[in-house]
């Protein structure tokens, strides 16, 4: 199979047209659910997927599907499926999401070329709004294709405007029928940007090898994820009293900020802890509050914090989780606050299907690409459709590990290989191959 570098290039910078913005450095893109950049996106793959004879369909929020069924395979078989997102952040670079829907589309555009003959139909799918910057929290279309959120529910969600995600479907064109369902598929694979630089570490250790070993262009090897990290979200309230700064003796304060920043360093602490202890994979993070008053010349009275705190091992998590309320117990002793916890969102780590990873490993041995297995510490739509189906997620490198940034890159070379890994992959799963 061969994966052609400069049509992937072609699709890929085409896409970074729409929603481009001026930048410095970089190349960058604003493309958000239910706007002209995400019409003019979305149009533009659904003319790539008929160019190369895949039959297209649009669900009702928006998620795009275009299939291949050659006269090999069954009709009725479940269809292998590979995608990603085209949406971005705000500011967001150009591979982000794209690089997995078209290096998908350019899997099966070589499986063509080459005159395989796949047993099973396969999809291309593009989900809708997997950023989560308009509509959701993320993740939006991969939960309504595993019935994790009803159609009903996610056309009801509103803007900042007071815009539904209906309507705005509606103005672009992409309100279609029915539900795309992912339990119909045998497989799915997803390719993405790390977001990381372990990938590209490892390839600096084995660049200087591989260059004595061969004059071609050396290539970063792929990621075969193992497992998605779990998340969860809580939400932190301080209270002290706010008074005059001037006026109020230090010994009788009841400073809400003084009694946050010492959470803070808990939380920070914790995982240090756990990360020594027992999951080096596991990470916490404060990154918000909002101050009240917010007042140079006022005691702080009420602190509200957000905190995110991740790992591949739930009880690392919980560990993490439980030292932080032992925190807010012991501020409310010592400093005289009051404080309130609460743990709104959660999910689980998600391992990836040992069968697919199987598959990737050897179309990696085929391609002549090395895999290596590593971690997601981001959530992707792969995190859904791996409660509904087999589900295996691949990484490509990311320069410095930027992203969700202009300056996100990973080289023409390197998106390449990452295709030729999900190409083997796709035909591996759909009977293609020998």
């Amino acid at each position: 199979m061969h994966v052609d570098a400069d049509r992937l290039r072609a699709d890929i910078e085409a896409n970074a047209a729409f929603g481009a913005i001026e930048t410095d450095e970089g190349r960058g893109r604003t493309v958000l659910a239910g706007t002209d950049a995400s019409r003019r996106a979305r149009e533009y793959f659904v003319e790539r997927l008929r160019d190369a004879g895949l039959s297209v369909t649009v669900d009702a929020v928006g998620n795009v599907s275009g299939t291949w069924l050659p006269e090999s395979a069954d009709p009725d078989a479940a269809p292998v499926a590979a995608g990603s997102h085209l949406d971005s952040v705000p500011e967001g670079g150009i591979f982000d999401g794209p690089l997995g829907v078209y290096a998908a589309l350019e899997s099966v555009r070589a499986a063509q070329d080459a005159g395989l003959d796949p047993d099973r139909p396969i999809s291309v799918v593009c989900f809708s709004e997997e950023e989560g910057q308009r509509f959701s929290n993320g993740l939006l279309g991969s939960s309504v294709a595993v019935g994790e959120r009803t159609v009903e529910e996610a056309l009801e969600l509103e803007d900042d405007a007071g815009v539904a995600l209906d309507a705005a479907l509606d103005e672009i064109g992409f309100r279609g029928e029915g539900r795309l369902d992912a339990a119909g598929w045998d497989a799915w694979f997803e390719l993405h940007v790390e977001q990381d630089t372990r990938l590209e570490r490892v390839g600096a250790t084995e660049g200087a090898s591989a260059a004595e070993a061969s004059s071609d262009e050396t290539t970063s090897p792929v990621g075969v994820v193992t497992t998605i990290t779990g998340i969860t979200h809580c939400e932190v309230t301080v209270r002290g009293e706010a008074n005059h700064a001037g006026a109020t003796p230090m010994d009788d304060r009841t400073d809400a900020l003084a009694a946050a920043s010492e959470f803070v360093l808990d939380v920070e602490a914790a995982a240090n802890d756990v990360v020594a202890a027992s999951s080096e994979t596991a990470v916490a993070t404060v990154g918000s509050l909002t101050v009240r008053p917010n007042a140079t010349n006022v005691v702080p009275g009420t602190v509200e914090m957000g905190v995110d705190v991740r790992d591949v091992s739930a009880e690392s998590m919980e560990t993490i989780v439980e030292a932080a309320r032992a925190s807010l117990a012991l501020l409310e002793r010592g400093r005289g606050v009051e404080t309130e916890f609460s743990r709104p969102f959660d999910l689980e780590p998600t391992p990836m299907s040992d069968r697919l990873r199987r598959i990737a490993h050897r179309a990696g041995e085929g391609a002549g690409v090395d895999t290596v297995d590593l971690h997601s510490g981001a959530a992707h739509d792969t995190m859904h459709v791996a409660g509904a189906t087999d589900a295996a997620l691949l990484f490509a490198p990311s320069r410095d590990g930027v992203s969700h940034n202009p300056r996100e890159w990973t080289d023409w070379s390197d998106c390449a290989a990452a295709a030729r890994v999900l190409a083997g992959s796709i035909a591996d799963a759909a009977g293609a191959l020998p």
